[in-house]
């Protein structure tokens, strides 16, 4: 009796063994949420799903009343996000759809009239833009209407000078109030591979900075050839 239980713990003992190292040989499942390479995850602005447009100081826009026109008037939001409206007074409007921009002003002026009819109509706003800077041959700020790139960026502000460094292209993007993230692209490889899946998308806002390469910023410091130089003797009085 003694040696069965003796043979059944060594079989109970090895059976666990294998158990185990089946376990530890088997990979670990991969979880839904890994995070994919940010070339991937990158996704063009105009294809992605937006909130509505929000004012933003220096916006213009129209309000018009329906049943009591005397009071239709055209306002600019200022720098501190109000605007100033006719006998009820400041109204924050700066962060706000359209619609509640109405509401608000709807809200200010149920004080004065019996349930005002409101429209507000956007005349002036901040388009989407980005800015090209450095080493490019026309630096500036450009209306963002479509599905741009970095590479195409460069290209609208009249490609790289011969004094650029393609292969550090900067991308700066706000991403807060007081902070930019900054990241390197290197055009150069991409266009040498011809492969343009590391070409940024850009966004509203983002400014493209191409800086100087090392041989435009050693040239003021180079020595001038003796052979092309030539000796202009000096007048003689």
């Amino acid at each position: 009796m003694g040696k069965i239980l003796i043979v059944v713990a060594i079989v109970s003992l090895t059976a666990g063994l294998a158990i185990g190292q089946d376990k530890a040989a088997s990979p670990a499942p991969v979880s839904a949420s890994t995070t994919a390479p940010a070339s991937n995850q990158q996704e063009p602005w105009f294809s992605q799903r937006h909130p509505r447009y929000e004012v933003k100081p220096s916006d213009v826009f129209d309000v018009s009343f329906e049943y009591t026109p005397e009071f239709n008037q055209t306002v600019t939001v200022q720098p501190d996000g109000y605007v100033t409206m006719r006998s009820v007074g400041d109204v924050e409007v700066v962060g706000k759809t359209v619609e509640q921009v109405t509401e608000a002003i709807r809200a200010s002026y149920e004080k004065l009239l019996n349930h005002p009819q409101i429209s507000v109509v956007l005349k002036d706003f901040q388009k989407p833009y980005f800015v090209a800077d450095g080493q490019v041959g026309h630096p500036g700020k450009f209306e963002l209407r479509d599905d741009t790139t970095v590479s195409q960026a460069i290209a609208m502000a009249g490609g790289f000078l011969p004094s650029a460094k393609h292969s550090q292209v900067v991308l700066y993007r706000r991403v807060s109030d007081k902070w930019m993230q900054g990241t390197l692209i290197d055009v150069k490889k991409m266009e040498k591979s011809h492969d343009l899946s590391e070409d940024a998308h850009l966004q509203p806002g983002d400014m493209v900075f191409v800086p100087k390469n090392g041989i435009s910023k050693a040239m003021p410091f180079l020595p001038i050839p003796s052979a092309n130089v030539s000796m202009i003797p000096l007048a003689r009085p």
